[in-house]
Formats: structure tokens, C-alpha cells, sequence
């Protein structure tokens, strides 16, 4: 028994979603495509999960975050899905792939085949049991990476207001549970080996700013351990966290945020991989032609910095999502995915922003005892990251695009002088003459433009006159 489809999506988390859409858009004929997904219900926003979600008052629930209201677009429910003819595969897993039968083959045994695959598997929570720390199936143990999980925290969390939670983890994961948990009103210690909060991103000053303010939200911090082992009840409840540094902790929950592994295993010895994911080119295409990859699960050249990486956020997903689909539909206008990384998250009432890469030396900026500060990284003479806390709409697309054109910084003491100023002004349009705008305040700064637009104008006029001229000239031939 088997169904056969034009194209077919693998996952059904965001990035299939977005990719759904970008079909339809794109005409996608009735009956031509299909989403399989291991959760039962169709693609939605994953970052409600850790924020509205977990909401004690008005809480979001699907289907109010079904994609693609994450980027202000309509809301694709199941009646969207069959209204344009896509079979969404619910609630089932693919055990095997054969890339070159071009079939999938699910648990019930049902064999799909397709004629292209966007591989959207994503990725899974990292469990303590691969770390050699068992309890991760204690009732009051909670991940978060999918509906369910999310479903389960809720629950675990309304039977215990005013306890104590232990939070195992200082990235996104940990500090928006971590967050939701206080608005919960839920006593909160945070736990993890590094130096500091979000320690892939954020520099030990940009952490010291949100640690301090969790901690005068009531959270407590101990860093530099890990967790070891659990103290359970005759019910097989956690009661206690044991630690390494040999502390010990009360425990009415516990939340696990250790990070997460992309879902690859069904395309190894088939597929390229690489930095953990399915390595694609600048069209998201695998190894194998009429294979894509996208979200999570791709490792994808990122132009600006000239190398492949994989990118574990939304954001990406999306837009890996939409472009893949692009240069499927229309391969002949699909350029290369020129993707700028994006992360941002909110939490109580703060919220940020950072783009580029956070390589090099960091200059802070701004009022760190206010609500509006940031960051610049320069390496090799150039700005290539941007962070900022508490910006307006039009100060984040500043950064975004200064940190897109990648300007020359040589005086870094006036860049931190001129702080977010210097981002307004370099994201500024190019005046119509050929030199490029001053920077505020110095001329020690300096901003790199393309003179590609000055060349080719110049060409033109060029080009122009010259045709002129022959036109001129066999007029007056004829004339002679």
C-alpha cells in the first residue's frame, strides 16, 4: 500500500509550515503535495511554546499560533491545508528512507514516494540520559520541544504554585521556562556549567544585565556545576536535585533545557552531513538533487561570513523554508540564500535582538542601569554582529542592515562613543553622489561601500554616448 506525491515535507514543525505556504503562493496543484509529521496537529509556532503558552492568565492555545502568525501572515489551519489540496500525515513517524527509490516508509508500513523531498525534521531535546543521569521519565520532569511537552509542563506547573523549580540549562530554553515559571508564581533556581547566562551569545556584561534582573524577580543562580543525579519519592516523584559541586536542592519540578541534536539519523550514509545537519548549497539542496533541507536540521552557507553553519532558531527556519521552495518552483530565478542570523527572545518586559556573529571583540554601548543598551563584535577590521536590548522597530532594522554591510570600524573607542548613533547612520541610504556619507562625529570610522552601483552606472553612460556618437556619425555618413 502506498501513496505517491509531487513533493513532500518532512516534519511538521515551523519550517513546514512556512514552506506550505510558499508552495500555494508559488500555484502548487491540488493533490501534488503532502506534510508528514509525527505530531498530530498541523504546523504552528514553536516559540509559543515557551512564552504565551505557559501564560498563568488568557494562555495561547492552537489554534490561535498555527504558522504563519509568527510573521503577521494569515493563520494556516487544517480547513487552509484542504481547502488547497495538501495532505497533511499526522501523527505519524518515517521508520526508513531510500533517497535513491525516492520512497519513505512509515511505522504502519505505508510507502510514500515522492518526486522531491524538503527534509523539515528539525531537531530533539537533549535528554540527562545521554549525559549519564537517569530520572528523565519522573512525572515532575519536564523538556520542552513540541506540544505535548509544552501541554505536560503546564500541568506539572499547576500542581505546584509556590513550590520550588530547578531549571537545568541557561540557554533560550532555560531562561524563557525559567521567566514563565516566576509569572507562575513558582520559586526558581537556575543551574548550569557556564560562566553565565546564554553563553553561546551573550557576553559576560549583556548576561550580568538579565541575570540581575532575574534575580530581582526572585530567580537564583548557580553556575558552574551540573546536575548529577535525583532524590524520588515512593510516588517516583523528583523531591531533590543533587549537584555536582555536591549542593543539593529542593524539587517540587524540574525543567531541562541542555539543548538540542538535529534529526538526521534516517539520512546517514545517504546524505552529506555536516556541522551536525544535512549540508545543502545556496538553494538548500542536498547531496542528492531532488533532496532539500531546511530549518533546524540544514547546514547551509552563510555568505557573509563565507562558511556553513547550522542555525538553531526560528527565524532561519522560516526563511531556509521559503527559499527552499523558491528554487524548487522556479529554479532559473532562485538566487543563493543570502541569509544575515538572526536571534531575539522576550522575557518579562524586556526583549532583544542580534544579528551577525558574535566573533572578535565586543564594544558595549549604551545605558546598562536603563532599558536600552547594546553591542557591536568586530573581527578582522569589520563589524560583524549587533545586539540590542530595548530598541524600536527602526532601530533594529538599523542594526540589522549595519551589521548586514559589514563597514570597516578602525577606531573602536569612538565606536563605542557613538554607540547605537553609529548603526543609524551606517544603515543610512547612499546619498546620490559617488562618495559614500560621513560617519557622525569622526572620520576615523569608516564605512565600506560597493562601488559595483558607481560602476555600472558609469558603464551606462558610457555605453550611452557612445551609441550616440554611431548614431550621429552614420547620419552624417549619409548625409556626405
Amino acid at each position: 500500500m502506498g501513496r505517491a506525491f509531487v513533493y513532500v515535507i518532512l516534519g511538521g514543525g515551523v519550517a513546514a509550515g512556512y514552506a506550505a505556504q510558499e508552495f500555494v503562493k508559488r500555484g502548487v496543484s491540488h493533490g501534488e503535495l503532502c506534510i508528514i509529521s509525527g505530531e498530530p496537529v498541523a504546523p504552528y509556532e514553536r516559540p509559543a511554546l515557551s512564552k504565551g503558552f505557559l501564560l498563568p492568565e488568557d494562555p495561547a492555545r492552537l489554534p490561535s499560533f498555527h504558522c504563519c502568525v509568527g510573521s503577521n501572515e494569515e493563520r494556516l489551519t487544517p480547513k487552509w491545508y484542504k481547502e488547497h489540496g495538501i495532505e497533511l500525515i499526522l501523527g505519524t513517524r518515517v521508520k526508513s528512507a531510500d533517497m535513491r527509490r525516492k520512497t519513505l516508509l512509515t511505522v504502519t508500513g505505508e510507502t510514500i514516494s515522492y518526486k522531491i523531498l524538503i527534509v523539515a525534521t528539525g531537531a530533539r531535546a537533549l535528554k540527562l540520559e545521554e549525559f549519564g543521569v537517569t530520572g528523565s521519565d519522573a512525572e515532575n520532569v519536564c523538556y520542552l520541544r513540541d506540544l505535548a511537552d509544552a501541554t505536560r509542563l503546564v500541568s506539572v506547573m499547576q500542581s505546584c504554585m509556590d513550590g520550588n523549580a530547578v531549571v537545568i540549562g541557561g540557554g533560550y530554553i532555560g531562561m524563557e521556562c525559567a521567566a514563565s515559571l516566576v509569572i507562575n508564581k513558582i520559586n526558581v533556581t537556575m543551574v548550569f556549567p557556564e560562566a553565565h547566562c546564554m553563553g553561546r551569545l551573550f557576553s559576560p556584561r549583556i548576561a550580568s544585565y538579565y541575570e540581575e534582573f532575574y534575580k530581582s524577580k526572585g530567580v537564583k543562580f548557580i553556575k558552574g556545576t551540573v546536575l548529577t543525579s535525583f532524590d524520588l519519592n515512593s510516588d517516583g516523584k523528583v523531591t531533590a536535585v543533587s549537584l555536582r559541586d555536591g549542593s543539593k536542592l529542593p524539587a517540587d519540578m524540574v525543567v531541562i533545557g541542555i539543548g538540542i541534536r538535529a534529526n538526521t539519523s534516517l539520512f546517514e550514509g545517504q546524505l552529506t552531513l555536516e556541522k551536525g545537519g544535512i549540508k545543502v548549497n545556496g538553494k538548500m539542496q542536498s547531496s542528492n538533487a531532488s533532496v532539500y533541507a531546511v530549518g533546524d536540521v540544514a547546514a547551509f552557507p552563510v555568505k557573509m561570513f563565507a562558511e556553513t553553519r547550522r542555525l538553531e532558531h526560528v527565524d532561519s527556519a522560516r526563511k531556509t523554508a521559503r527559499h527552499a521552495v523558491a528554487a524548487i518552483m522556479e529554479p532559473e530565478k532562485a538566487g543563493e540564500f543570502n541569509y544575515l542570523p538572526f536571534f531575539y527572545s522576550r522575557v518579562f518586559t524586556l526583549s532583544w535582538q542580534f544579528y551577525g556573529d558574535n566573533a572578535g571583540e565586543v564594544i558595549h554601548f549604551g545605558d546598562f542601569s536603563g532599558k536600552t543598551f547594546g553591542a557591536y563584535w568586530i573581527n578582522k577590521g569589520h563589524l560583524v554582529g549587533s545586539f540590542l536590548e530595548g530598541g524600536t522597530k527602526e532601530q533594529y532594522e538599523a542594526i540589522a542592515k549595519a551589521t548586514r554591510l559589514k563597514p570597516a570600524i578602525e577606531d573602536l573607542v569612538e565606536l563605542e562613543r557613538q554607540g547605537l548613533g553609529f548603526a543609524l547612520t551606517a544603515s543610512q541610504k547612499p546619498s546620490s553622489s559617488s562618495s559614500p556619507p560621513p560617519v557622525a562625529g569622526s572620520s576615523n570610522l569608516v564605512i565600506e561601500k560597493p562601488l559595483h552601483a558607481w560602476y555600472a552606472t558609469a558603464g551606462v553612460i558610457v555605453a550611452a554616448s557612445v551609441a550616440a556618437f554611431a548614431y550621429w556619425y552614420g547620419r552624417r555618413r549619409r548625409r556626405w
